[in-house]
């Protein structure tokens, strides 16, 4: 993953850039430059530094993500999240809590690289032990549509104004709609968190695919999916039914080499110079190295959104170019902001605007524009 750089627009791509993203939402951020959000270590002072430092590299909003841990790692961390959500500093810019686990699938492939000892089924009093830690600050939870118990978690989760995602999962279409019908609303990261040998028709990928009712959540950071399979589920599922995350993981934002690895002790991460992350034991990925904008850049960059089924609103189109551009923008902001706000509840209202995050089409690149309207940023969509 390149790092970011400057980027000087010419004075005719200044005049040509006129379309701005309202921002861009991430529901997925598991820590960040060496934080972990689900350290044993987490300090309120290192939290902080992590949450400024990723907002500071164009993610307007965002959700702080514990993965599966030790109920006395929940116990700790939990509270100093709450804390500073609240701080006026981040209102409308952290917007709550994301518990991907522990009550996911324990199968080897499904369970990802989570720590098959710290998994739990889903049980009513561990949730809700989290959620007093949590102090109300849990907006969204994945859990396994699969568990026995899932549905009664989900129906809680729901009743308490939490969304809930499915995802590490081996589920099938059954299990999918009894969740649905629960109250689920989205697929946490589809077409990964599952075994890399799967039966081929019957399968979590298919069947997430085909439930329309699910929102689908994708990491477009380059390394996480194929852009052939980024385009079979935006052209499945349509753009305003899918929602970018970047799946940062605490190694992000940090220079190539060798980690330990978040969550697994005794293990080691290797960052390459590409920006894949992974786990060399296993081969897993442990995470993104990427930020939102990085991930929406990639994006861009295939050329695959449907602009000729853009069903979202143009505003004041001046001609077929200017109109295909609005497109674009607008498919953009969809699927990078208002889509995973739709996802926890959330409206546009409920996020403090950030710096203006621009589209030049001619470039096929977003970037975040500095306050001096001169000098901008942008993240290389070149690998």
């Amino acid at each position: 993953m390149s790092k970011l750089r400057h980027y000087f627009p010419t004075e005719n791509s200044k005049l040509k850039t006129q379309n701005c993203l309202p921002g861009l939402v991430d529901l997925q951020v598991n820590g960040y430059k060496g934080v972990d959000f689900s350290g044993s270590d987490l300090t309120e002072a290192d939290f902080v530094r992590a949450c400024r430092a990723m907002l500071a590299e164009g993610t307007t909003a965002f959700l702080p993500t514990m993965i599966t841990s030790p109920e006395d790692i929940y116990r700790h961390n939990l509270p100093i999240m709450a804390k500073v959500l609240q701080r006026q500093e981040f209102r409308g810019c952290l917007l709550g809590i994301h518990l991907e686990g522990p009550f996911i699938s324990p199968q080897e492939g499904a369970r990802g690289v989570h720590n098959p000892d710290w998994i739990r089924k889903p049980n009513l009093r561990l949730f809700q032990k989290l959620l007093d830690w949590a102090d109300g600050s849990v907006k969204l939870i994945t859990i396994a549509a699969d568990l026995e118990g899932a549905l009664e978690l989900a129906r809680y989760a729901v009743g308490a104004g939490i969304s809930v995602s499915l995802g590490h999962q081996m589920a099938d279409e059954d299990d999918l709609d009894r969740l649905v019908q629960a109250g689920a609303v989205a697929i946490t990261h589809l077409g990964n968190g599952v075994p890399a040998m799967l039966p081929r028709h019957h399968n979590p990928v298919w069947a997430g695919l085909a439930e329309d009712r699910l929102a689908a959540m994708i990491i477009t950071d380059s390394h996480h999916l194929p852009a052939s399979v980024v385009k079979t589920i935006i052209r499945a599922k349509g753009p305003e039914s899918c929602a970018v995350v970047s799946d940062a993981s605490p190694l992000a934002g940090l220079a190539p080499g060798s980690y330990p690895a978040p969550g697994l002790p005794g293990r080691r991460a290797i960052l390459t110079d590409s920006g894949q992350l992974y786990e060399p034991a296993s081969g897993y990925l442990i995470g993104s190295s990427a930020t939102m904008l990085q991930c929406m850049n990639w994006l861009a960059s295939l050329n695959i959104l449907p602009i000729e089924d853009c069903r979202f609103p143009i505003e004041n189109p001046k001609s077929k170019i200017e109109n295909r551009k609005s497109k674009i923008t607008s498919l953009l902001a969809a699927m990078g902001f208002y889509n995973p706000l739709r996802i926890i509840g959330l409206a546009a209202e409920d996020v403090t605007p950030g710096p203006a995050i621009c589209f030049d089409e001619d470039r096929q690149v977003l970037y975040l524009q500095a306050s001096n309207n001169q000098e901008c940023r942008i993240a290389n969509k070149e690998r």
